[in-house]
């Protein structure tokens, strides 16, 4: 569907003037990392191609890793279906996404274990995207199974600017960004608003986005510092899956619907805090969240008269915060790094819930629970310069996830709790200035929904039903190869393997316990 054309008109100024000229450094992709990355597979985005890349969804920004898919799935203000190294990976699962700190995907949710709605992202605020193919690097935890992305936020914008943009189909985004001094620090303000009605020929998508961001940063002898506000909110309607034989009969269109009563509302709000001196790093965040979705798969299959359209819905509070301190002491003559952390994640989960409804109408409860996690973590790792050529890096990970689930089904209620002890281990080896080699192996996990994990009988057939582990191993290990002259040439290629343990998750969509969607895989 080649449809949507788009034109921008962009209004850029600043207002430093020549008497306070200010040093900017804006970074495109940086390919060539030998000497710093620990795997041939990970890469930093910077803030130039980020600009340089048309974006109609701020998911798009996971595109511009190399072999990750983003697809739409049921409506623009849905989490979108992600894809890389041969791993379905649904809203989520097995795809850490972090963002200033934050982490961005959801435990127990109401739509799917993982959920990674990214809407909330201004493009213009984004500075750097580091990205990690695998699991080799003792910060990355839960859901980083296939790899992770951590989404770094701009304290110093290049410029002041006003961005209007007009589309077919009734697109209009508009985006303000603006940056003071205030004191010894800068605060940088964002603002952007989107409306969008779709393609569909039976429905106005009528999407609604709204988003805000605040930052104050200062740098210090001492270290930096920043303090980020962030706020979202978004409406839509979707035209959903449909089914092929639908279009064959002609029913409807490529682009019609079987239901128009589908779409939802969401909603973001956060706080956070950075601190970063010479050695020691601290966060903490809390994070109000929100959402409601109607969604229908199967139509009439499951209920000939109401028709199955469901609602789900998730509302919870996420607060917690991560520790790091890195020091250095030598073995020998050997310079030995280490790293050491811990992290803390709480989730209240008020509601929960899917209900059977006809066109936005309650009509049943399928299950509805509130739930309780928290996790704790602490980890080491150690980095040996063994000579000029050769590096290793060690790493030990701890986790604990401890679970209470309060259902109204007295059954599927109780109490749950896991723990991981996982390793990982890199070499890296420098043939020459511009050619090194890796091999990489690492444990990682993903968690499961804790209603799984205490689940006793099917809300739906009434029948005893297993529960899920609530945390899954992973085991993973890539051989690979990067060059880069500086100039001209860069290459990177990475033999990989990966397993998880289990292929067993909680279905938000049907209340009970199934096969994931995705494989283990080798390319």
């Amino acid at each position: 569907m080649n449809k949507l054309c788009i034109s921008v008109v962009t209004f850029c100024c600043s207002f430093n003037a020549f008497a306070n000229i200010e040093k900017i450094t804006v970074y495109g992709h940086r390919t060539g990392l030998i000497g710093e990355s620990i795997s041939a597979s990970s890469g930093i985005i910077g803030q130039g191609e980020i600009e340089n890349r048309p974006m109609l969804r701020s998911t798009e920004l996971l595109e511009l890793i190399p072999g990750m898919a983003v697809t739409q799935h049921s409506g623009s203000g849905k989490a979108n279906q992600y894809f890389i190294r041969g791993f379905n990976l649904d809203h989520g699962t097995d795809f850490a996404t972090n963002i200033d700190g934050m982490p961005i995907n959801m435990r127990s949710h109401g739509h799917g274990q993982g959920y990674t709605d990214l809407n909330f992202i201004i493009p213009e605020t984004i500075a750097t995207v580091s990205y990690q193919k695998g699991s080799y690097d003792v910060r990355q935890g839960d859901f980083s199974t296939a790899g992770s992305a951590y989404f770094h936020l701009s304290d110093n914008p290049k410029h002041d600017q006003l961005s209007i943009t007009v589309g077919e189909d009734n697109f209009y985004r508009g985006v303000a960004l603006g940056s003071t001094s205030i004191g010894s620090g800068k605060l940088v303000g964002a603002t952007e608003w989107q409306v969008y009605d779709g393609y569909w020929q039976d429905i106005n998508e009528d999407v609604n986005k709204k988003n805000a961001l605040l930052r104050y940063s200062r740098d210090s002898e001492q270290g930096n510092l920043s303090i980020t506000a962030m706020a979202y909110d978004n409406s839509w309607n979707s035209a959903d899956q449909i089914p092929q034989r639908a279009i064959e009969q002609g029913i409807i269109s490529e682009l019609g619907s079987l239901d128009k009563t589908l779409g939802g509302e969401s909603s973001r709000y956060s706080l956070s805090t950075n601190w970063q001196g010479q050695n020691l790093s601290v966060s903490a965040y809390l994070i109000d969240y929100e959402l409601n979705l109607y969604s229908n798969f199967s139509y009439f299959l499951n209920d000939p008269i109401n028709g199955d359209q469901f609602n789900q819905r998730d509302n919870r509070t996420i607060s917690g915060g991560t520790l790091s301190y890195q020091f250095t002491a030598n073995v020998g003559d050997i310079p030995v790094n280490h790293t050491v952390g811990t992290e803390l994640r709480h989730d209240n989960v008020n509601k929960v819930g899917l209900y059977n409804t006809q066109a936005r109408k309650y009509l049943s409860t399928v299950r509805q629970d509130s739930v309780e996690e928290t996790s704790y973590t602490a980890y080491w790792q150690t980095q040996l310069h063994l000579s000029q050529q050769l590096e290793a890096t060690l790493g030990v990970r701890y986790d604990y996830l401890d679970a209470h689930v309060d259902s109204d089904n007295s059954l599927n209620s109780g109490d749950a709790d896991d723990d991981l002890l996982g390793f990982k281990a890199s070499l890296t080896y420098l043939f020459t200035d511009n050619l090194a080699g890796y091999a990489n192996w690492g444990q990682s996990f993903h968690s499961n929904d804790a209603r799984g994990a205490t689940i006793a009988q099917d809300p739906v057939t009434f029948e005893a039903t297993n529960t899920v582990d609530l945390l899954v191993k992973s085991n993973g290990a890539e051989l690979g190869l990067r060059y880069f002259d500086e100039q001209q040439f860069n290459f990177s290629a990475a033999l990989w393997w990966l397993e998880l343990d289990s292929e067993l998750l909680f279905v938000g969509d049907a209340g009970n316990t199934g096969p994931v969607m995705h494989h283990s895989a080798m390319v």
